[in-house]
């Protein structure tokens, strides 16, 4: 039997998925499969091994940030490469060698889309190795894969890989001397024979060239309206889905009934209605999401719940005097331009670096995520505990954080949507990643403006937020002035990942001075379990202790701010600007209907009337205060306790 390896450089439990499925079909051609991680694959003892074996490799390799590979093929393509241009080895190294590679990335990374696998392949070319099949590319961005999604993309290549597998085996089988007859083979000398047609038919007949795959880069590009007899299973499944998005009374589904009856396949719709939400409908769906429209969502804060039940609000009730049971968390814009490791939504988000989607009107998107905010608390009538006043309450959102996942400044009617929310009294934090510098100087004053800092250098940030733009670097810093500019609120967001973040004090103090906000927020990150987005664990995660150490050290540096506030269930602190010190006490909390007064005003004279964050500045309570007993526990609620007192690594 013939013996196959399945060689990996893959990070994600995932997309191992994908070599345990190939194996089971391999078992099914008579063909033994062996996966291999390339942690534990030697190159330089086994490489060579494989010329003189019947074994074929098959290779599937992500290409990471910066189009770098894994860590663990890190040192596999590295003696790859010194090998191929290395004259020690000589160009037939690899002769006798038969492979097959297939790349999974992500074409928004634009210029380092798959180049592992396509640098992998160059390599074993070079050094005399022979593809069996032309190299396979599995395309993440729903938008541009041939198939519609990743998993697509890799069975369909897995079909023809399997079906050249067959022919071989299939030409051995056939293999004897030619002196046979009524077609059974006699011959002594099979097994030789056996040898010069397997070297010919893998070589000759099984082999695909340079050309091979030109051509499978045109078929790539050409967007046909038939669907292949492959694909079919991906369409009808793309028919079931649509049906269950009836059921659900999706807003935006009754459209697509039309399209789906005459078979366009998933990526044919993505491209003619350009939906933001239709490919991650489920991975959003089965994590709480409410999704509006075609690119907006609203879910449900476990703050919220917990200050219904009486035991606790969220840091920014501490910081700010948010009301968490009366607060929405919701986006217009579930798209990003960052894929950041410590993303807490896995990444189960669209990704992009400008608006591509069709729009809806932003009326819409409030009174649809009023709607099913308000549903969202409804089902915890008669849950036990739920005070009954903070559950009337409850029904009327006063806040909106425009924080749950995603860019919102991305959204081209943002100012529109702020308006909206300002007009019925619903107060405003919106959160940006930095990357959009244009935008922050056009945004309308908002109740509280946040930039995320998650990095001080340019390349601790290209690792922590794997940016899409390729100006990335400029545009943080351009975005830090630009919120300098602002007259209202702003707020530095700095998460803190250990081993990663936390040794880059004085570089902090030079990017707070660039941009001088009059919040800085500090917080642990948060560890949400096995992500697609790093290989970020628990090791990670920072103790209260330690992030407190950080910003006294932080602090230190800076002459005009003070440690204010502090939040320990969060894991999070408040630095705040010295001006909102007044005779000795703290005032970052926030007078609301102040605010509101100021922005209608704003309003109603064009924006002649502008205001400051010290108009509408309120006293922070002693129970908020930093070093205060309550470390930021809200006395008026009861807090609860776990029986196991583990390591609180829930977060905000």
């Amino acid at each position: 039997r013939r013996r196959l390896q399945i060689i990996l450089g893959l990070i994600f439990f995932c997309f191992q998925g994908f070599a345990r499925n190939l194996a089971e079909d391999l078992h099914a051609l008579d063909l033994i499969a062996e996966v291999i991680d390339l942690k534990d694959y030697d190159p330089e003892d086994s490489l060579s091994d494989e010329c003189t074996s019947k074994a074929i490799c098959v290779f599937l390799l992500a290409t990471y940030t910066d189009g770098l590979p894994t860590e663990n093929a890190e040192w596999f393509c590295k003696w790859l490469e010194e090998a191929s241009t290395d004259f020690r080895y000589g160009q037939t190294y690899l002769k006798g060698m038969r492979y097959a590679v297939f790349g999974l990335g992500n074409s928004v990374y634009t210029g380092h889309y798959n180049t592992v696998s396509k640098n992998v392949d160059k390599w074993l070319w070079m050094l005399s190795a022979a593809r069996i099949l032309t190299r396979g590319e599995g395309d993440a961005n729903v938008v541009k894969s041939r198939h519609g999604s990743l998993e697509a993309d890799f069975g369909s290549w897995k079909a023809r890989l399997l079906k050249r597998l067959e022919a071989l085996v299939r030409g051995e089988k056939k293999a004897c001397s030619g002196k046979c007859k009524k077609g059974t083979c006699k011959s002594k000398g099979k097994g030789k024979v056996l040898e010069q047609s397997e070297h010919h038919s893998s070589e000759e007949q099984l082999m695909e060239t340079s050309s091979d795959a030109e051509s499978a880069t045109g078929e790539e590009a050409d967007h046909r309206s038939v669907v292949d007899m492959e694909d079919l299973g991906n369409v009808m499944n793309l028919m079931r889905k649509f049906a269950c998005f009836k059921s659900q009374r999706v807003p935006w589904c009754e459209p697509l009934g039309a399209f789906t009856q005459s078979l366009m396949a998933h990526v044919q719709l993505a491209r003619l209605y350009r939906f933001s939400l239709l490919p991650f409908f489920f991975f959003l769906s089965s994590t709480g999401y409410k999704l509006i429209g075609s690119h907006s969502g609203v879910k449900l804060c476990r703050w919220t719940k917990s200050m219904l039940r009486g035991r606790g609000g969220c840091y920014k009730h501490t910081f700010y005097g948010i009301e968490s049971h009366r607060c929405m968390e919701a986006t217009p814009s579930l798209a990003c331009a960052n894929k950041c490791v410590f993303c807490w939504r896995h990444h189960t988000n669209p990704v992009g670096t400008e608006w591509r989607w069709k729009m809806d009107p932003p009326e819409i998107i409030l009174q649809e995520a009023l709607q099913n905010h308000q549903n969202m608390i409804k089902q915890f009538r008669g849950v036990p505990g739920v005070r009954p006043e903070r559950f009337e309450e409850g029904l009327t959102a006063k806040h909106c954080a425009l924080s749950l996942v995603g860019e919102p400044i991305m959204y081209p009617e943002i100012n529109a949507f702020i308006r909206l929310l300002h007009r019925q009294r619903i107060s405003s934090f919106l959160v940006t990643n930095a990357q959009f510098p244009e935008e922050i100087r056009s945004l309308v004053p908002v109740t509280q403006l946040y930039v995320s800092v998650d990095a001080s250098t340019k390349d601790s940030l290209k690792k922590i937020d794997r940016p899409l733009f390729k100006d990335f670097w400029q545009r943080f810093l351009d975005s830090l002035k630009a919120l300098g500019e602002k007259q209202q609120r702003t707020v530095y967001r700095l998460t803190l990942v250990k081993a990663w973040n936390v040794d880059e004090l004085k570089a902090y103090a030079d990017l707070i001075s660039l941009g001088q906000p009059d919040f800085i927020e500090v917080k642990g990150v948060t560890y949400c379990g096995e992500s697609s987005a790093s290989n970020l664990t628990m090791a990670n995660v920072p103790w209260h202790e330690e992030v407190v150490h950080f910003v006294r050290q932080l602090a230190d540096l800076l002459p005009d701010y003070d440690i204010a506030s502090e939040h320990e269930h969060s894991n999070c602190l408040l630095i705040a600007h010295r001006k909102f010190n007044v005779e000795g006490q703290w005032w970052t909390w926030i007078d609301y209907e102040r605010f509101q007064e100021f922005a209608q005003l704003y309003e109603e004279s064009g924006g002649q009337r502008t205001f400051s964050a010290e108009d509408y500045m309120a006293r922070t309570p002693d129970w908020a205060l930093f070093g205060a007993k309550e470390r930021g526990f809200d006395p008026a609620d009861t807090r609860f306790q776990r029986k196991n007192k583990t390591k609180d690594i829930s977060g905000c």
